[in-house]
């Protein structure tokens, strides 16, 4: 079993303390918001984020641009599960312990005693899901990416992890996210065109922009074509009750 430095005067345990220190002069309601946005908070706010990138993505006027980034799009949470799974061995082969049973005054607000601390679980996940993201959707992957690095800083204020494991899972959700990425798209990209081409779940992969504006200009030419029948309708009474009008006259005047 391999193992990482724990102990002694180095920058990862320093900057642990100078990180997870802030814990002790922060307000309670700090440490509950922190608690809860780096156990769940930010990693739902990233399922979020792949839901609208989704939805914006479908609406384009081109049917084989919006399969492809959709299938980048799901090829975000595969990336992320993926990514997961390689980490499994990685935890088991390093053995690092968590922080606080390495070290004294470490404030360890989340309870992970037990379990092996390089590298973060939390911070593979969302990165492999931010830049699985960014390759879909440029500014929806810069706003994963930034959450993920919350996420990263997060773990480190809770107690739970050292720097080194953050940045180790930056880094291993980006490489599985990027180097696995062409085969991904070879094998998804064709999927989401037959889905795009499909009559009743077409619309999952592609939405034209234009859709909702064209069903707005028939609408709009319906009511303009009802509005002139009924103005036709009514000139044709009016022309019928004149022509009646000036019959009536008529026989007036030859009785007369």
């Amino acid at each position: 079993m391999a193992g990482l430095e724990t102990t002694g005067s180095n920058p990862d345990v320093g900057l642990l303390y100078d990180i997870n220190g802030l814990t002790a002069t922060a307000p309670d309601w700090v440490d509950r918001v922190v608690t809860v946005a780096g156990e769940y908070g930010l990693i739902l706010a990233l399922v979020l984020l792949t839901v609208w990138t989704w939805w914006r993505v479908r609406r384009t006027d081109c049917r084989e641009e919006a399969a492809g980034a959709v299938a980048a799009v799901v090829w975000a949470p595969l990336a992320a599960g993926i990514a997961l799974l390689v980490n499994i061995p990685i935890r088991g082969f390093v053995g690092r312990p968590s922080p606080a049973e390495q070290h004294r005054g470490i404030e360890e607000l989340v309870a992970v005693r037990g379990d092996f601390s390089f590298v973060s679980d939390h911070a593979t996940l969302a990165m492999a899901l931010a830049v699985g993201l960014f390759i879909a959707h440029r500014r929806a992957g810069l706003a994963g990416i930034a959450l993920a690095v919350l996420l990263g800083f997060s773990r480190v204020y809770l107690g739970v992890h050292y720097p080194t494991d953050v940045i180790g899972g930056l880094a291993l959700g980006t490489a599985v996210a990027l180097l696995l990425s062409p085969l991904a798209s070879a094998l998804l990209t064709p999927l989401t065109k037959l889905i795009a081409r499909s009559a009743k779940v077409g619309r999952l992969v592609w939405s034209p922009k234009g859709t909702r504006d064209e069903a707005g200009s028939v609408e709009q030419e319906q009511e303009q074509e009802q509005e002139q029948g009924r103005e036709r309708q009514e000139d044709g009474v009016r022309q019928e009750s004149g022509a009646v009008g000036v019959s009536r006259r008529r026989d007036r005047d030859l009785a007369a």
